[in-house]
């Protein structure tokens, strides 16, 4: 299977991958963004053409082939469960990828949602940078997500996090 973890930064998806993934047999983490980095390294802004050079590394045309190559890659070597903590917000990646995986296993999707206040808060206490990129994105992300093309959305603001651990592990039917 494949759990897609999806929501605004600072929306909980890395604790809630962090917590999935423990209590899942036979799972393995498998962080997008980590494909983004690589890529944001290896390609030069003068490669880039104009639409990549948003400073986002989703905007770059490989990388949603890279995330969706390397959780195949991973999948078919290691035959793991994937966990998938990710912020999809722009509707062609997130079709994109999230087609690709039904192609590989059956797929999870659920979004954590919580208000601009509390998402900032988060941020804060994590230790981002006031007013930096995570927050700038906040309300594009947080309107995007809300939408039902990104159903299942579980409010991280009402649940705690061992609660939305129970209601993630129940919607799969591991508990």
């Amino acid at each position: 299977m494949i759990v897609m973890i999806n929501g605004a930064f600072g929306a909980g998806k890395t604790t809630q991958a962090e917590n999935i993934a423990k209590l899942i047999p036979n799972s393995m983490i498998v962080d997008p963004e980590l494909s983004g980095y690589l890529l944001r390294e290896l390609i030069p802004d003068s490669m880039r053409q104009e639409h990549e050079r948003s400073g986002d590394f989703q905007d770059l045309d490989l990388w949603r082939v890279l995330v969706v190559e390397v959780a195949k890659m991973v999948k078919l070597k290691y035959n793991r469960n994937l966990i998938v903590p990710m912020t999809l917000y722009k509707p062609y990646n997130f079709n994109y990828i999230k087609d690709a995986f039904e192609m590989l296993d059956k797929v999870y999707h659920f979004t954590l949602m919580a208000s601009k206040a509390s998402i900032h808060e988060r941020l804060t206490i994590r230790g981002d940078t006031v007013g930096g990129w995570q927050f700038q994105q906040t309300e594009k992300c947080l309107s995007a997500l809300q939408t039902s093309a990104f159903a299942e959305h579980i409010d991280s603001e009402k649940l705690n996090a061992d609660e939305i651990t129970q209601y993630i592990l129940k919607q799969i039917e591991l508990q």
